[in-house]
């Protein structure tokens, strides 16, 4: 299998998000160094600590994380294993869902709740300014403008350097867009997920950085017999890397963030940054890809 030592995720290029905001493009998402159902303080507290430590040394700058996970638990976590913060950090987080019990996410998009959102995130992390504010999901309860307007007040303010949007279509891009620089879009997507394409489509041609979450399901592409499990021999690679690595290839301006709480598996997932597919296996992952999601 792909081997994991000498790894550096900077083998998988740069995107500056928003222009000016430069980071390594495989990035980590800090979902998973919580409890079960996203919910409370980590199985293992210690390896989990170890996680976000090792991400450095990995290469990895950019993590994505937000105040809902825990709820609260990965800001504060990120905050004990990484502040002060090395050069070059950035810390991407989210606000505007509630949190009642294991996986339950209720919206929440009032101006007044994103504004605290983005207070108590700022104190949890321990920065000045949050480099990427993401609205987890746009309220449908809530005029749309007036949580976009209370994001563009922040950012105004300061307390917010670029902003972003998760789960969202193409025109609700266009509507943010009347009110801020969109700068990161971070819906579902992964080679057997595909509804979300017009977005990604979009997001490259307006140089948006479009983030993944779930970068690494492949289906039944990965069941013995399946075109992952057939390359994964070929790449000397599991079929989790394959996947991530299809992800990286198909656009210039992902930023897939695979998470996990073990150290050993942020390894595997960083070493998918050194595999390079052929075109041609590329383009066979891409339509069986397809097929696979038309079958949803």
């Amino acid at each position: 299998m792909t081997q994991t030592s000498n790894l550096n995720a900077e083998q998988s290029g740069q995107f500056k998000i928003g222009g000016d905001l430069s980071v390594t493009r495989l990035g980590f998402g800090a979902m998973r160094i919580t409890g079960k159902g996203i919910w409370g303080e980590p199985e293992d507290h210690d390896e989990s600590i170890r996680v976000l430590k090792r991400l450095p040394e990995l290469g990895v700058d950019f993590i994505d994380t937000a105040d809902s996970y825990g709820p609260y638990v990965s800001e504060y976590l990120i905050a004990e294993g990484l502040a002060p913060y090395s050069s070059g950090s950035v810390i991407a987080t989210k606000g505007g869902l509630t949190r009642h019990g294991p996986d339950v996410w209720p919206p929440l998009g009032r101006p007044e709740y994103l504004r605290q959102c983005v207070l108590m995130s700022l104190r949890r992390l321990k920065i000045d300014q949050i480099p990427l504010w993401q609205l987890h999901r746009i309220d449908s309860k809530v005029p749309r403008e007036e949580q976009f307007g209370v994001m563009k007040a922040m950012q105004q303010e300061g307390l917010i350097r670029h902003l972003g949007l998760s789960e969202v279509s193409v025109e609700e891009i266009k509507a943010a867009q009347q009110v801020f620089e969109v700068t990161t879009v971070q819906n579902l997507y992964n080679l057997v997920v595909r509804q979300s394409e017009d977005v990604l489509d979009y997001c490259e041609a307006q140089n948006i950085g479009f983030i993944p979450w779930f970068p690494l399901a492949g289906g039944n592409l990965a069941k013995p017999g399946g075109i992952l499990d057939d390359l994964s021999k070929k790449y000397e690679a599991t079929t989790s890397q394959l996947a991530l690595a299809w992800v990286l290839k198909r656009s210039a301006v992902m930023l897939p963030i695979p998470g996990t709480s073990k150290v050993k598996h942020l390894e595997e997932n960083v070493a998918a940054a050194a595999i390079t597919l052929s075109d041609e296996d590329f383009n066979a992952l891409s339509e069986q890809g397809k097929a696979e999601a038309a079958k949803q």
